[in-house]
């Protein structure tokens, strides 16, 4: 693919991103992949798939001890895909307190579910048909204190075997245009030209070479237009036994392909199958990082903010390969 940077950015009206599903065809795809009732603590979801044997296994993966951040900078610049900037401002210039040794302060905030901002989705952040996973009414156990149940305090830290589908990579472009669809053959595909597999217990992240396409060509509203998965790839995750889903969109293909649900993946992922997702990683260092050392798996540590309540927190997971 050739891209040319420009002032302003063509129109994302992007490509085909379907088969297009009823919300029957939907509804019966969530309940195919629905594991309520499985898990004890029940608001942990799918982490409880790492048990320290899957920590050791991936502890493993380190061998040059490459370590690769992967949020995006705090982002207080409003945008088209920044429509609620983060504050950051200094509140003590050394002027505040007694004068030695001089102290210097700052405050931040941030409005985190959005574009703008790497973060978690945790248990309680995705109701379908008013429940919650595993079943939970979500009006029983959201209030306006936050989330009684599927909290983000609830999941605590994650260590396991991350896996980078490297869509440009593999199909030898720069980005993935925004609407392009991922289904499961892409993704069946991409683990046999990476050389990975995705099992039981693996965070599996989906490059679509989103920020190197805002980077030369600007910025557009990602909420009308961006690549992510169909909903097909949903079940052979599920099959996989995944624990975690992510990428440097939000995981959902937009335009959705679902009538009637602006999110279909979040429902099946979070809700369904209580699978948290990472949203708005920059994934152009660990594509880099990947490709020089000939391997798309490492060691994944994600370290939620302990909110009490919370639907989920800002965050930087670290690869370290």
């Amino acid at each position: 693919m050739t891209s040319t940077p420009s002032d302003s950015p063509p129109p994302p009206s992007g490509p085909e991103n379907g088969p297009h599903l009823s919300r029957e065809e939907f509804d019966s795809l969530f309940d195919t992949v629905r594991t309520w009732g499985r898990w004890t603590p029940a608001d942990r979801g799918a982490w409880n798939r790492v048990t320290p044997a899957h920590v050791q296994r991936a502890t493993a993966l380190v061998r040059s001890g490459t370590t690769v951040p992967m949020a995006l900078p705090w982002n207080t610049v409003p945008g088209p895909d920044n429509g609620k900037p983060a504050l950051h401002y200094m509140s003590d210039l050394g002027d505040v307190e007694a004068p030695e040794p001089s102290c210097h302060k700052d405050f931040i905030a941030v409005d985190y579910h959005g574009k703008g901002v790497s973060h978690l989705d945790a248990l309680s952040h995705i109701a379908y048909r008013g429940q919650l996973y595993d079943g939970r009414t979500a009006r029983e156990v959201v209030d306006a204190a936050g989330a009684h149940f599927g909290a983000v305090s609830a999941l605590g830290p994650l260590v396991t075997k991350g896996v980078l589908i490297d869509l440009p990579a593999v199909l030898g472009t720069d980005w993935l245009e925004p609407g392009t669809a991922v289904h499961a053959e892409d993704v069946l595909t991409a683990e046999k030209a990476l050389g990975v597999t995705i099992g039981e217990g693996d965070a599996v992240l989906l490059r679509s070479g989103h920020f190197r396409r805002r980077a030369e060509l600007g910025a557009w509203n990602p909420d009308n237009a961006s690549a992510g998965f169909h909903v097909d790839a949903v079940p052979l995750l599920a099959e996989r036994g995944i624990a975690l889903l992510g990428g440097d969109g939000d995981s959902d293909v937009r335009p959705s392909p679902v009538e009637g649900l602006h999110s279909p993946v979040h429902a099946l992922a979070i809700t369904a199958m209580g699978v948290p997702l990472l949203d708005n990683l920059d994934l152009e260092a660990l594509s880099t990082a990947c490709a020089a050392e000939g391997r798309y798996e490492f060691l994944l540590v994600v370290a939620p903010l302990n909110v009490p309540g919370g639907t989920g927190s800002p965050v930087n997971p670290v690869a370290v390969l």
